[in-house]
């Protein structure tokens, strides 16, 4: 039996998640993503303006006459989201949290998948594995994976990428489309996404609070570590405190994308509280034209 609280959000996630994409993402999706390639339709009788190349010989030379070859393209695709549940996920200074941003993300997305009739699945994963889905399609589905994404307790609250990576690797043969949804603080990852890039289309996409990229003035600050529990007593009226704090941040930021151009993966950055469906179709748009 879902909470009833749960059950309250996951309602209001589908309506508005659904909503907009029929009135934001209508198109966007389709165009980022192509199929796995061309697929065999028919051979028919040649008409004026088809390409010489299309021309099936074999059977022109039975008949008597051209016949061409027509084919379309193989559309579906299989979309994974592995999710990061770490402690860290749990941040939020406004009326989010990372975590509460990556599910609403993963429904949206979910939605967009199930309108083109795409399968989708799930890995969620801290230090070690959470849970995996396997990929199929339709509505209830991709409730399925919404209600494991905001209802799942870790076990883990720390963060192992690489790991995660390599099981994908394993269950998931078939090259895909991989969302990796993270803040990305859970150590060196680098050759482990570069390797699994090279199979399927990864696609990272970073969560992140402002507060982490900047502290307010407001006096003494207890700041704890969400994954190691370590404790650090900050002094936020400081000028050169909060400016070394901003510059820290800054060059993490920097570091991280350097990193993904690095490997050509492809970059969606989202702040927790901002329009994450308007930079979902910047980032769609982008990838059709690129």
């Amino acid at each position: 039996m879902i909470p009833k609280e749960l059950a309250k959000k996951i309602r209001y996630i589908q309506i508005y998640t659904s909503k907009t994409v029929n009135d934001v993402l209508a198109g966007e999706y389709q165009s980022a993503f192509k199929g796995s390639g061309m697929e065999f339709d028919e051979v028919r009788e040649y008409q004026p303006g088809d390409e010489v190349r299309s021309i099936d010989w074999n059977v022109t030379a039975r008949q008597g006459h051209p016949y061409v070859k027509r084919f379309h393209e193989e559309r579906e695709l299989t979309v994974m989201f592995m999710v990061d549940l770490s402690a860290s996920g749990m941040f939020g200074t406004g009326t989010q949290t990372k975590s509460e941003l990556a599910a609403e993300l993963c429904a949206l997305l979910s939605f967009s998948a199930v309108k083109s009739n795409d399968k989708v699945g799930l890995i969620m994963f801290t230090d070690r594995i959470e849970r995996f889905i396997p990929p199929a399609k339709g509505v209830s589905h991709a409730l399925r994976i919404i209600r494991e994404v905001m209802g799942h307790t870790p076990e883990g609250r720390n963060t192992d990428i690489p790991a995660a990576l390599d099981y994908l690797g394993k269950v998931i043969r078939k090259r895909c489309v991989v969302f990796m949804v993270s803040d990305f603080q859970g150590g060196d990852f680098a050759k482990s996404m570069r390797v699994l890039a090279r199979r399927h289309d990864l696609i990272a996409v970073s969560v992140a609070d402002r507060r982490e990229l900047q502290l307010p003035d407001v006096g003494l600050l207890e700041l704890e570590d969400a994954e190691t529990g370590e404790l650090v007593m900050v002094d936020t009226s400081s000028l050169a405190i909060r400016g070394e704090y901003g510059q820290m941040g800054t060059e993490e930021h920097a570091q991280l994308k350097s990193t993904f151009r690095s490997m050509g993966v492809d970059l969606l950055e989202l702040m927790t509280g901002e329009d994450y469906a308007r930079k979902l179709v910047q980032f769609f748009r982008h990838r059709a034209l690129g």
